[in-house]
């Protein structure tokens, strides 16, 4: 279902509104008000999101350099504008899962998560989203200041996983992965890293037993003679 409306002003009168809801509301509801009206008055909302779809828009994701909300003046970047977009076009889930998991296009990855986490189930969002905790790709940011900041896919997707607000975006609060686990919704997740982290602590285990055995030594009395059962610290 796509919605070609270069404002989107179509979607945003609230007036009897009768469209696509997600989360039971208007998809592009899921922005607060300023921000959206700071998109739909940008150049690049207005110059380079005009008629877009989501083929059309997947060249322009993929021609992205950074990822961000709003900065200097509260002015969008283009990644939360195209975020706006897709929140117009409402591409079908497969579309997104393909901008998603494609390879050549990091950005184009990042913007797929962030719509991940602005419209679907808490559940899907870990299953679909856990995966990306393993990339770790650069990312350019563009902070609030204007300036810039090196990020990983794998930290802004753990940032989209647990944080509140990202990319000047207060997303729907996600149950906590410990409730989806013991309603059955979402199976134990194993982390790529538990055997790494258990040798390390078995290994650390075996260095402290052999430290505190080398760092005792016997009492001796006056006579050189050691002092039975007793040992101290050094």
């Amino acid at each position: 279902m796509s919605h070609h409306a270069p404002d989107a002003t179509r979607m945003l009168d609230t007036r009897g509104y009768t469209g696509p809801t997600i989360h039971n509301t208007n998809p592009l509801h899921l922005l607060e008000t300023p921000v959206r009206d700071r998109i739909t008055d940008s150049y690049y909302w207005k110059e380079q999101c005009f008629a877009l779809n989501a083929a059309t828009l997947c060249d322009k994701a993929a021609a992205l350099t950074s990822i961000g909300g709003t900065y200097g003046q509260q002015k969008p970047t283009p990644f939360l504008c195209l975020a706006f977009k897709l929140l117009q076009l409402l591409p079908d889930k497969d579309i997104v899962l393909l901008y998603l998991r494609q390879r050549e296009f990091k950005y184009l990855t990042a913007l797929a998560a962030f719509y991940v986490r602005l419209t679907f189930e808490a559940k899907e969002v870990f299953r679909v989203l856990e995966p990306l905790l393993g990339d770790w790709r650069k990312l350019r940011r563009r902070t609030r200041e204007g300036g810039w900041r090196l990020d990983y896919m794998d930290q802004f997707v753990d940032d989209l996983l647990v944080k509140d607000r990202v990319c000047a975006t207060s997303l729907r609060k996600l149950p906590s992965r410990m409730i989806l686990e013991d309603l059955g919704q979402l199976e134990v997740r194993i982390s790529p890293l538990g055997e790494e982290i258990e040798d390390i602590d078995r290994d650390d285990g075996e260095e402290r037993s052999r430290g505190s055995g080398e760092d005792e030594v016997e009492e001796v009395n006056g006579n050189g003679h050691a002092v039975t059962g007793e040992k101290f610290d050094i």
